[in-house]
C-alpha cells in the first residue's frame, strides 16, 4: 500500500501545482486530465495465498523468489528468466533434493544473493540487497506476518505463495494460480495443475476397487521432515499412500502428517512392506547395528520387502518426486494394477511436464533411487 499512497501524494502535489497557474473555473478540467493519465491505472490488486491484498504493477517483468516453494513454482511455471536475485543456499553445491536445482543452479549463482533460502515461512530476505536489485514483485513462501514485514522493509510488493506440503494439497493449487496471475502465466499454471489432476485420477482408477483384504500393510519410515529422521519417522494421512489407497499402518486419526512412531507399535502393526528414504539409510543402519534383533523380527525385513522411497520434501514439496514415489509404491503394493507402468518412462514424462528436462539419471546418481534395501549391509 506504500506505493499506492506515494502515487496519491504525487497526484495531489501535481494538482496543487497545476491549479496555482490556472483560474478557479479551470480547476475541474485539470483534475480530470490528471486523473485520466495512464499513471492512475498502472497497478492492480491481487489476493495472495495467505489472503493479503497486494498492489502490484499491471505488467510484472522482474521478480525474486524467496523461501519455501517459491523458486520451485517459478521453475514449474517456466519463468526463471524473470528472476533477478538468488538465495544463499545455492553456494552449498548441487542439491538434488530440490528438483529444480540441478537445472537452474548455475544461472542462479550469477545473480545477487537476496535471501537465505529455506522452508520456515519466516522472513529470510536480505532487505538492503533486495532494494538494490529492485524487482517489480517479491514472490515468497512466507506466512502472513513475514510477508508484511518484508514489504514494509523494502517498499516492494510481496506476494505470498505459501502452501502446505503433500502430494496434492489444495493450498498448492491456490499458490500456483496466484503466482500465475502475478506474472500473467495462468495458462501454464492450469497446464501443470491439469497434469497433476490426470495423474491423481490415474492412481485412483488403478487402486480404488482393490478390496481391503487384498491390500498389503505398508509403513513409510526414515522420512525427511524438518530434517533427517530415523526408522520411526513416519506420516499419518500420508499423501503418497492416500493417492493409491494404500493400507498405511501408521495412520492415526488424531495426527495430521509427520510424527515419531513408537517402535513397539511398529512391531505390533507388522507391516508387510516397508519404504525408507535412501538419504537417511545411514541413520537406520546405525539403529540396526545397535538393535539388530528388533529389525530382524520385522516381517518385511525377514521377507525382503524393504524398498526405497526418496525424500520429496525440501523447502516445500517436489511434486515430481512425490508423484514418481506414488507410482513406485503402486508397483510394489499392487503389481497387477501397475504392471504396465515403466518407472523410468514415467519419470521422464513427469520431469518433462513439470521442468522440461529429464532429471531421472541425476536423481538416481544423487542417491534418490528406486530399489530394494538390505538392512545391515
Amino acid at each position: 500500500m506504500k506505493r499506492k499512497l506515494k502515487s496519491i501524494l504525487l497526484m495531489g502535489l501535481a494538482l496543487s501545482v497545476l491549479t496555482s497557474f490556472t483560474g478557479c473555473g479551470e480547476k475541474e478540467t485539470v483534475e480530470k486530465d490528471v486523473l485520466d493519465t495512464p499513471a492512475a491505472s498502472q497497478t492492480r490488486i491481487i489476493t495472495d495465498a495467505v489472503g493479503r491484498e497486494v498492489e502490484i504493477p499491471v505488467d510484472v517483468e522482474t521478480i525474486i523468489c524467496l523461501g519455501s516453494g517459491a523458486p520451485r513454482l517459478a521453475a514449474y511455471l517456466q519463468v526463471m528468466d524473470m528472476v533477478v536475485g538468488s538465495e544463499a543456499y545455492l553456494s552449498e553445491g548441487v542439491n538434488i533434493r530440490r528438483d529444480y536445482n540441478p537445472i537452474y543452479r548455475e544461472d542462479l549463482l550469477k545473480l545477487p544473493v537476496v535471501g537465505e533460502g529455506g522452508g520456515s515461512g519466516q522472513n529470510n530476505g536480505f532487505s538492503e540487497e533486495i532494494i538494490l536489485v529492485s524487482p517489480d514483485v517479491i514472490i515468497a513462501g512466507f506466512d502472513y506476518e513475514a510477508a508484511e514485514e518484508l514489504e514494509a522493509q523494502t517498499g516492494i510488493p510481496v506476494v505470498s505463495v505459501r502452501h502446505s506440503t503433500g502430494l496434492s494439497p489444495e493450498s498448492f493449487y491456490k499458490a500456483m494460480r496466484v503466482f500465475g496471475e502475478v506474472i500473467k502465466k495462468e495458462d501454464r499454471a492450469e497446464e501443470v495443475l491439469s497434469y497433476m489432476d490426470s495423474m491423481l485420477s490415474d492412481l485412483t482408477a488403478r487402486t480404488e476397487n482393490v478390496s481391503e483384504e487384498e491390500k498389503l500393510r505398508a509403513y513409510a519410515g526414515a522420512v525427511t521432515f524438518n530434517g533427517r529422521r530415523g526408522f520411526s519417522g513416519t506420516y499419518s494421512k500420508f499423501g503418497i499412500f492416500d493417492a493409491i489407497h494404500a493400507k498405511n499402518v501408521a495412520e492415526d486419526a488424531a495426527i495430521e502428517g509427520f510424527y515419531e512412531a513408537d517402535l513397539e507399535k511398529i512391531m505390533t502393526w507388522d507391516p508387510q512392506v516397508i519404504f525408507l528414504d535412501p538419504g537417511n539409510l545411514d541413520l537406520v543402519t546405525k539403529e540396526y547395528q545397535d538393535h539388530p534383533e528388533y529389525f530382524e523380527n520385522l516381517r518385511a525385513v525377514k521377507e525382503g520387502q524393504v524398498y526405497t522411497m526418496p525424500s520429496f520434501n525440501n523447502a516445500g514439496t517436489n511434486f515430481t518426486y512425490a508423484f514418481l514415489n506414488a507410482y513406485h509404491a503402486g508397483k510394489i503394493l499392487y503389481p497387477v494394477e501397475f504392471e504396465d507402468v515403466n518407472l523410468e518412462e514415467k519419470a521422464e514424462e513427469i520431469f518433462m511436464k513439470f521442468l522440461g528436462v529429464n532429471l531421472y539419471e541425476e536423481m538416481v546418481a544423487g542417491g534418490l533411487y528406486y530399489g530394494t534395501i538390505q538392512l545391515g549391509e
